[in-house]
């Protein structure tokens, strides 16, 4: 089929509980509910938003889990309540896009899978210029339709963020796009580094964030996959028969049996053809308290503060009061480096530097049966 009869979809993961933002994330108002970055818009919202100028609402489907499915449907993220589409199980980011292949294939049985393309993004990103960050979008894509690869998307770092994994572009001349938005060829993937390898990288020029979005026709995911992970194709088929015939329990079943792993691991750290847009427009994960300081602006002493606290000789501090001052007076003096969120029945205290720990508080209050998670 020609470009022309492409159908180009959304799809935004958003199946985390985001735990680590514990304690304004709970079960019943995960992370992808809350208006974190945009006091009037949910950070799903904003995903959805970000990508209807270029794809329509009905064609941006959402992938998520059995638990949240119907709290997204309830929030009304802009897009029709049937493209959510629930995960029978937790099997990782490998499944959640296998799974999604499958049901837009089941949904679109008069399209083959040379003719849908994906753009996968996540709910947990603060992104600025979304003209830009659009028209970064379309290079990706179009990268994935005319020359069926595995495109991926890279951030230029601006510090030596231990906290991402990297992707290694190969040299800017090898690259095909606009002077603005180039695609490179990947020559590798790294998990997150220490420091000092993550120095190196940022000096050496050719490392870039991974940003987690990525872009593919269903034929080339399925293609690289017969070659590295025939077990997941495999799967793809059958549920994509499955959900066909809408036999939604052997969809399941045949989901429940496929291994839980991410996508880098099972698929892009392994994949032959795999290209890169550089990205130039402002993003920023958000994925534990101390990425809130790279969206708020700060005081004079590095300090993000939301809710009105009161700061005196404190440095460096992420004060969360969600209740606001007129509720709930919070007060710091005397600290640096510390996270305090304060909300109408929870308090948390943690060093910037081990943001990663809330999660561990979260499992720790579910074994003690707290109402507060």
């Amino acid at each position: 089929m020609g470009e022309a009869s492409i159908l180009r979809v959304g799809v935004i993961m958003a199946g985390g509980a985001g735990e680590r933002f514990w304690p304004l994330s709970r079960q019943q108002r995960p992370k992808q509910l809350l208006c974190l970055t945009d006091p009037d818009r949910s950070m799903l919202r904003e995903a959805v938003d970000r990508l209807t100028p270029m794809i329509p609402a009905e064609h941006i489907y959402i992938i998520t889990s059995e638990k949240l499915a119907g709290l997204i449907r309830e929030a009304d993220p802009g897009i029709p309540p049937e493209n959510v589409v629930a995960e029978p199980c937790k099997r990782n980011t490998a499944g959640a896009l296998a799974y999604i292949a499958a049901h837009l294939l089941a949904s679109h049985p008069e399209r083959t899978p040379e003719s849908i393309s994906l753009a996968v993004n996540t709910a947990d990103h603060a992104i600025g210029e979304p003209e830009l960050f659009r028209k970064t979008l379309d290079a990706a894509m179009q990268a994935a339709e005319k020359r069926d690869a595995l495109v991926t998307c890279g951030v230029v770092p601006d510090s030596p963020d231990t906290g991402f994994g990297y992707i290694q572009a190969i040299d800017a001349r090898t690259a095909v796009g606009s002077e603005d938005i180039r695609v490179f060829s990947v020559k590798t993937f790294h998990e997150k580094p220490n420091r000092e390898r993550a120095e190196d990288f940022v000096s050496n020029g050719s490392y870039f964030w991974n940003s987690g979005m990525f872009f593919w026709k269903i034929s080339s995911f399925l293609k690289e996959l017969d070659r590295v992970r025939p077990e997941i194709s495999l799967g793809v088929a059958a549920m994509a028969a499955a959900l066909k015939a809408g036999d939604k329990e052997l969809a399941a079943e045949v989901f429940g049996q496929l291994d839980d792993i991410s996508i880098d691991y099972a698929l892009m750290e392994h994949a032959n053809n795999v290209l890169m847009v550089r990205a130039t427009f402002p993003w920023r994960d958000v994925g534990v308290w101390p990425h809130l300081a790279n969206v708020f602006p700060l005081d004079a002493k590095g300090n993000c503060t939301v809710g009105e606290p009161v700061l005196i000789d404190s440095r460096n501090c992420i004060v969360y009061n969600a209740s606001g001052n007129k509720q709930i007076a919070v007060g710091v003096a005397g600290i640096d480096d510390l996270v305090v969120v304060v909300t109408d029945d929870a308090v948390l205290v943690v060093p910037r530097d081990r943001a990663q720990d809330v999660r561990h508080i979260v499992k720790q209050l579910n074994e003690l049966g707290a109402d507060q998670v």
